[in-house]
């Protein structure tokens, strides 16, 4: 069996261990970083991919007229809306998906679980081909510069990422980078009590706040063009 196939045939039960205890927690978090500050970034699109959707705690509570999603688990059809179109594949191989076709791509905690440092940029490709002129990608992810060794307390992490290696990884696809922020959130909730939702809309306010609490980066980068 390859490794791909190995991959493949894990990941249901790897995505059960981290997410089936804490399901409705996450879809609970999530929700809130949506409304209070990802909302910025959906206002008036109207065509959304989740790059690695996991169990759609995401893609699910984005309003949208179109919403795709992308992850190599085929268990994440059971957990997704029936109006998100779910393409079961590796995130860099080509999409289903014409050119200029998305107002955003979205991702989060994905690209340090790709195979090379040449998969992420494959998929970047890809998320800067079916981009509109003027569409975003929104990406999120532990930042090995701020976490250290933990980094590697993820068994598939492969990967490793900073803010400023995305940055330069997006800017070599061909994006421009509006904004990179290599403290956002907390590392990781695996294994956390949830916090409350008006302690989580207090973070998102202070700023300052996350340069002692994140662990993750934030980086937005931009298509070349305006938006028609």
């Amino acid at each position: 069996m390859t490794f791909r196939g190995e991959r493949e045939h894990n990941l249901p039960d790897q995505y059960r261990r981290r997410f089936e205890a804490e399901d409705e927690s996450r879809r609970r978090v999530w929700k809130v970083l949506i409304e209070a500050y990802f909302q910025r970034y959906l206002d008036g699109v109207t065509s959304v991919l989740d790059l690695g959707c996991g169990w759609g705690h995401f893609i699910n509570q984005v309003q949208a007229q179109e919403r795709y999603a992308i992850d190599l688990n085929p268990d994440v059809s059971n957990h997704l809306e029936r109006s998100v179109l779910l393409f079961t594949q590796p995130a860099s191989d080509p999409w289903p998906l014409d050119d200029d076709t998305l107002d955003l791509v979205f991702t989060s905690n994905l690209f340090e679980h790709l195979p090379s440092a040449a998969a992420v940029s494959l998929a970047l490709q890809e998320a800067r081909r079916c981009l509109r002129p003027g569409g975003r990608l929104v990406c999120m992810g532990p930042n090995i510069r701020v976490v250290g060794g933990a980094y590697w307390d993820f068994f598939d992490h492969v990967v490793a990422l900073t803010d400023r290696s995305m940055a330069e990884a997006a800017q070599l696809a061909g994006f421009e980078v509006e904004a990179s922020i290599s403290r956002f959130l907390p590392y990781t909730m695996s294994g956390r009590p949830p916090a409350p939702a008006a302690l989580i809309r207090a973070y998102l306010k202070l700023r300052p706040v996350w340069r002692v609490f994140g662990g993750q980066f934030l980086v937005i980068a931009t298509t070349p063009g305006v938006a028609a």
